[in-house]
């Protein structure tokens, strides 16, 4: 695919969240043609006239040649290529719906970053089991540091697609790389895809670390720590442990564990103040994916046989009443070791 051809792709954008309109408004200002998906019926109605998710994206006027729908047949039939961002937990559900009107050609292309609870797949490996295998040979992903606020005002920012197929992973580094948003590839599709959702719970933990008062110090222990347990549950997955230094691991980590954008960071922090859970979620419109997340890894580490520390303390605090200060000591004293993966 040239980048003249590029230009001219037919896309669907499914999931109209801060980072699915965000993604949706780089691909339109690039030239392609961009059907993004809405779930709520009043926010689709309100989008094409005032150029602005003021749910999910306020305060960025949008693509003028970006269109909107409630109508998933719409903004999946006839498409070259589809950019999946619903939660993590619904993607299941979203694109079974979405399938009958997916042509064997098209792109499938998931922006999501989780971990799927029961099953513990990945996105791809969610989608691998729903499509048929034209299309689940198609598949890629797209990860790394970025925040949506950042994309949408236009600032740099550097990802990374894997696909198992380079060739595929290429078509999508051309369609989105633009002036201000470069794209690497990468074929080590399970470690982009772990790293990016397993990142979500290390940033909890960091939130929960700020919310108790702790320094720099301590955030620096546990991205470096974090990574360490990132790698070896990927490593038992099959992945490259050199994705873990690249973009979606190291770049995406230090992001969400240190950025006062990151939803997740956001959680831990008043998780570290001592508020309940349920009360912190009720008045977030935005999805926090790590905390399904942390149900999943835990699960998939003690599957695997992976020692995952961190992320067993997190599951403790969110789905076992541990106190946050209670979680700190006990990683504190552990048994003394050697540093290393």
């Amino acid at each position: 695919m040239t980048t003249e051809t590029a230009s001219k792709i037919n896309i669907g954008v499914i999931g109209a969240g801060s980072w699915g309109t965000a993604l949706a408004d780089l691909l339109a200002r690039g030239g392609h043609q961009v059907t993004l998906w809405v779930y709520e019926a009043d926010l689709a109605a309100r989008l094409p006239r005032q150029r602005e998710n003021d749910l999910y994206l306020p305060g960025f006027a949008l693509a003028e040649n970006l269109a909107f729908t409630a109508d998933l047949q719409q903004a999946t039939r006839g498409k070259q290529m589809l950019v999946l961002v619903p939660p993590s937990q619904v993607m299941r559900g979203v694109v079974r719906q979405a399938l009958p009107d997916i042509e064997d050609h098209t792109l499938i292309v998931t922006a999501a970053k989780g971990i799927e609870n029961g099953s513990l797949l990945t996105m791809s490996e969610v989608l691998a089991e729903i499509l048929p295998a034209p299309l689940a040979e198609r598949i890629a992903c797209l990860s790394g540091p970025s925040f949506a606020r950042e994309v949408a005002a236009a600032m740099p920012t550097a990802v990374v697609a894997a696909a198992a197929d380079l060739a595929v992973a290429r078509q999508v580094q051309e369609a989105f790389s633009s002036q201000l948003f470069r794209v690497y590839t990468n074929d080590d599709v399970i470690g982009v895809e772990l790293a990016g959702a397993l990142k979500n719970v290390i940033a909890l933990a960091a939130g929960v670390a700020d919310g108790l008062g702790f320094g720099h110090n301590t955030r620096a222990a546990l991205i470096t720590r974090g990574l360490a347990e990132i790698t070896r549950l990927g490593l038992a997955k099959g992945a490259n442990p050199a994705t873990f230094a690249g973009l979606a691991g190291m770049g995406d980590l230090v992001l969400t564990c240190t950025g006062d954008l990151s939803r997740n960071r956001s959680v831990g922090i008043e998780l570290g103040r001592g508020r309940p859970l349920g009360e912190i979620l009720t008045g977030m419109k935005m999805v926090a994916e790590g905390v399904k997340t942390t149900l999943s890894a835990y699960q998939l580490a003690q599957r695997l046989g992976v020692e995952v520390p961190i992320t067993a303390q997190m599951h403790a605090i969110l789905y076992q009443g541990k106190s946050a200060r209670q979680a700190v000591s006990e990683l504190m004293l552990r048994e003394l070791k050697a540093e290393g993966i």
